[in-house]
């Protein structure tokens, strides 16, 4: 019988090192350029005596898969990450968003959350199980892919449609979950088991051009104003799903008595903009909002070419998420009914919801034994991520996806607020933290009776 896989400080100290040099290498996206994070994933995995694969979609668009073979009496697990990160300006964070620093007690830098954390974390937990030669039942395969965070065309769907057997496995952990977050006086730490699916539109508003001198009420500019207005003030339908109803039951039967009524009122429809707007950590409050319905965001306007002229057409870009269960046929007439008859809806891109069923797996309680060892105050519950993932890639071929890249995070630090915020930043103990959950979950899973 081998000796159970553990942890220690070098193999967090190597998944830290990892996440500085990553962050290090400025891979946004556009343009993305992941070609040099993918090699440098792949000189790590080659030293470990692995046989990396670097597969580019486009000039520089890279995709790093690597495999550490079991016997095969399971079907595999892969780890994923994506490689590229969004903008950052420069000038509004207090460290340089690509130097990887290290002040009070954090790594700096963009991509610190959103995911190199969850690259290095798994890069370095392969390594070791290869240099150790540990008995598995299943493949462990990684994949640091391109393109996430514009689509994922020229990452996970890329290798997915071109090389499917590389990546398919019966069971994937990828980002969306793993994190903690405060609600009263208990934490909870999420595992993603759903996620929204993606409806980019560009709406459109015609009307009479004219000169800049003459205002027209009717303009273009105007009417699609009026439209975003209405959208701001009343947003869409609020909508009630299975895997929210669980998170709001299991986060209510944690509170205090005389709260858990007033949390219950989230799963009425009718009641929950009231509940919403008094719950006072804001932050919470717009996270659970997004989790009630389909969301339509305005983004980016567009309109006219010259200050004298009153343009005869105003667009404007709405990321619109879907809930599981609903089509892009009721986003659009959920919409239209906001913006009103005057507003062209034209899909830019669309991507289904996500759901892991049946929820429970073998997988599924590894994650929850391991997180009652390691947290035993705190609850663990069902999540349903209102962004997308490489979830929609790896899932067309058969992976039952859990998001779980764990990192713990100290009371008043928000996982949310950092995600794609300014200041992207990750606990340097959270990422060791994370480092051994994942680890520990990992092994458990892979070794199963060959330990």
């Amino acid at each position: 019988m081998q000796t159970p896989f553990r942890a220690d400080a070098e193999l967090c100290d190597h998944a830290l090192d990892l996440c500085q040099r990553l962050i290090q290498i400025d891979t946004t996206n556009p343009p993305g350029n992941e070609r040099p994070a993918a090699d440098l994933l792949a000189v790590e995995l080659r030293a470990a005596g692995l046989e990396p694969i670097v597969l580019e979609s486009a000039p520089g668009r890279a995709n790093v898969v690597a495999r550490l073979r079991g016997t095969g009496a399971k079907e595999p697990l892969l780890l994923t990450a994506h490689l590229d990160v969004v903008e950052a300006d420069a000038a509004r964070w207090r460290h340089p968003p690509f130097s990887g620093e290290i002040a009070d007690g954090c790594v700096w830098g963009r991509g610190a959350i959103d995911m190199k954390n969850m690259a290095a974390m798994s890069v370095a937990i392969l390594c070791r199980m290869a240099r150790e030669g540990l008995k598995l039942e299943r493949d462990i395969i990684f994949a640091g892919v391109a393109d996430e965070e514009a689509g994922c065309q020229q990452g996970s769907l890329w290798l997915c449609k071109h090389h499917p057997e590389l990546v398919r496995a019966e069971f994937a952990i990828g980002e969306g979950g793993g994190f903690n977050i405060f609600i009263g006086p208990r934490p909870f730490f999420t595992v993603q088991v759903a996620e929204k699916g993606v409806c980019w539109v560009r709406a459109r508003v015609r009307g009479e051009p004219g000169h800049g001198s003459m205002p027209r009420a009717d303009s273009a500019v105007i009417k699609l104003a009026e439209a975003i207005a209405r959208l701001g003030k009343r947003g869409l339908p609020r909508r009630m799903t299975a895997v929210v109803g669980d998170f709001i039951d299991a986060v209510a039967k944690e509170q205090p008595a005389l709260a858990r009524p007033f949390l219950k009122r989230l799963l009425s429809p009718s009641l929950s903009p009231f509940v919403l707007e008094r719950i006072p950590d804001r932050s919470v409050a717009r996270g659970l909002s997004a989790m009630l319905g389909n969301t339509a965001s305005p983004t980016v306007l567009r309109a006219g070419d010259k200050t004298n002229v009153i343009p005869g057409v105003a667009e404007v870009e709405i990321d619109g998420r879907t809930l599981p269960g609903q089509t892009t046929e009721d986003f659009l007439r959920e919409l239209s009914e906001v913006l009103g008859p005057e507003v062209e809806l034209e899909v830019m891109r669309e991507l289904p919801p996500v759901v892991t069923e049946p929820r429970a797996s073998d997988l599924w309680d590894t994650i929850h034994e391991v997180l009652r060892e390691r947290e035993p105050e705190a609850a663990i519950v069902p999540y349903m991520l209102p962004g997308f993932t490489d979830a929609k890639a790896f899932t067309q071929l058969g992976a039952r996806w859990y998001g779980f890249a764990p990192v713990k995070m100290p009371r008043g630090m928000r996982f949310a607020d950092l995600f794609h915020g300014h200041d992207e930043r990750i606990p340097v103990e959270g990422l060791r933290w994370g480092t051994e959950v994942l680890a520990e979950v990992v092994a458990r899973f892979a070794q199963g009776s060959a330990t």
